[in-house]
């Protein structure tokens, strides 16, 4: 008989998080000052992040205790299941054996809040009022919403315009969990004023909106910054999908040829697929493959360029080393708003750059006709986020078919899509516009990028 989903009890949840670093022979270069360009230190982002994140973020250790009060809330949805997609391989008609993580089962529907958890809790310790941060599709800021409220924290968020347009029910749904939604760019900073100054139709981008989160968290006192993605603090405390993945691909009796994630920032494509890049680092499994998907609206990491550049459009927040299409770059409003950001996550890129991992971009069409076919055969409707690496999953089975090879295929469906409707009807209606970035708006980004000796 088929064995279709694979279950963990909460007694084998893992209790430590995974540190990719650790076992990089070459970690990213350390993070710039936004207004020196000089090395950061420690105490540079003490004003930004709470002090257990600081430490995580220079940490080597390749094992990181995830404390008692975070697995408590994490029992709450975690161990999350792991599927074997038997269906869609026979729609597909592939030899390929596809699996998936799949994280829509939290009470946020997403993978964000393994981190949203984690920034409260830290931010609790160190006695905060509250946190400000941005959010493009609305899952992170849905998900620091719900973490704020389990601690007791306020959190200010600053929504990219398009994704507020778009994906009300979002707003609806911070806003249930106490979150203060606000669009960005907004006339509450600095930054955001003078965004509107020049165009005060500006759909918004995420790199619009962390520059306002960053700014409105250091002029309010008690408040300190979130971010759900990029930085590796973030990618650790979501590398426990990974870590589940590993022991349900154990009870599965399989282990994967292709890994794969979207990727915005990086965190949930990190977080599944860590856990198994450690065996490649080590050369345990040297031909595993890892794949970062992203949307051709944002290609930081197919056309991008791998250089230091300011996280942020209003240059406060750290300079780092990353791949990169300009931090001033305004991507298309694409439903992907998770998929907007102009940076990839400065250890996903590293790992790009070295060579252990691959990327590829999808428009939002072919996306979103990969997560239809996939909803047609598992039932689960996907966010369009999760959609590009559904494409990507489809491609490969589809390669498998050609060859006649049963490779072993996971992915980590990140998120589901029941918020994310709009998208899907506009697909049927044959509405769903692709947007294709003109090189030379690209080159004209890419000019702005600092000038590092």
């Amino acid at each position: 008989m088929k064995q279709y989903k694979y279950f963990l009890q909460e007694k084998d949840m893992p209790t430590h998080w995974y540190n990719v670093t650790a076992d990089m022979k070459n970690p990213p270069p350390p993070y710039l000052h936004p207004a020196t360009l000089n090395i950061m230190t420690p105490e540079d982002l003490a004003p930004v992040f709470p002090s257990a994140c600081i430490e995580q973020e220079a940490s080597r250790e390749q094992f990181i205790e995830i404390p008692e009060e975070v697995q408590e809330i994490y029992r709450l949805w975690r161990p999350s299941p792991l599927f074997r997609a038997h269906r869609w391989e026979k729609a597909l008609d592939t030899p390929a054996k596809i699996y998936y993580k799949w994280e829509g089962v939290s009470a946020a529907g997403s993978h964000k809040p393994n981190t949203a958890v984690a920034q409260a809790y830290y931010g609790k310790q160190d006695g905060l009022e509250g946190f400000a941060t941005e959010t493009g599709a609305g899952q992170w800021g849905s998900a620091l919403s719900l973490a704020g409220q389990m601690f007791g924290l306020k959190i200010k968020v600053f929504m990219v315009a398009i994704s507020y347009q778009q994906k009300p029910y979002r707003r609806i749904m911070m806003e249930t969990w106490g979150g203060e939604v606000v669009a960005s760019p907004s006339t509450q900073t600095h930054a955001g004023r003078a965004i509107l100054e020049q165009d005060p139709d500006s759909p918004g981008s995420l790199g619009i909106a962390i520059g306002e989160a960053l700014e409105y968290a250091m002029t309010h006192d008690g408040y300190k910054y979130a971010l759900g993605s990029v930085v590796n603090f973030v990618l650790i405390h979501q590398t426990i999908i990974g870590l589940e993945a590993r022991k349900q691909m154990e009870m599965a009796g399989d282990y994967p040829d292709i890994v794969i994630g979207c990727a915005g920032g990086g965190s949930n494509a990190a977080g599944l697929i860590y856990p198994f890049m450690k065996d490649k680092l080590t050369g345990d499994k040297p031909n595993l493959r890892a794949l970062f998907v992203e949307s051709t609206a944002c290609p930081s990491m197919t056309r991008g360029r791998y250089a230091y550049d300011w996280g942020d459009t209003a240059k406060t927040g750290p300079v780092t080393m990353m791949h990169t299409v300009g931090h001033g770059f305004i991507p298309a409003p694409v439903h992907a708003g998770g998929l907007r950001y102009h940076g990839m996550a400065p250890t996903v890129s590293a790992l790009l750059d070295q060579g252990f991992a691959e990327a590829r971009a999808y428009h939002q069409i072919e996306a979103l006709e990969a997560a239809h076919s996939f909803a047609a055969s598992e039932g689960t409707i996907v966010a369009p986020e999760t959609a590009h690496a559904v494409k990507a999953t489809y491609d490969e089975a589809m390669a498998c078919k050609e060859s006649g090879e049963a490779k072993v295929i996971l992915f980590n469906a990140s998120g589901h899509g029941h918020f994310d409707l709009a998208a899907y009807d506009a697909y049927h209606r044959h509405a769903l516009l692709d947007y294709r970035l003109e090189e030379a708006k690209l080159q004209e980004a890419l000019k702005t990028l600092p000038k590092i000796s």
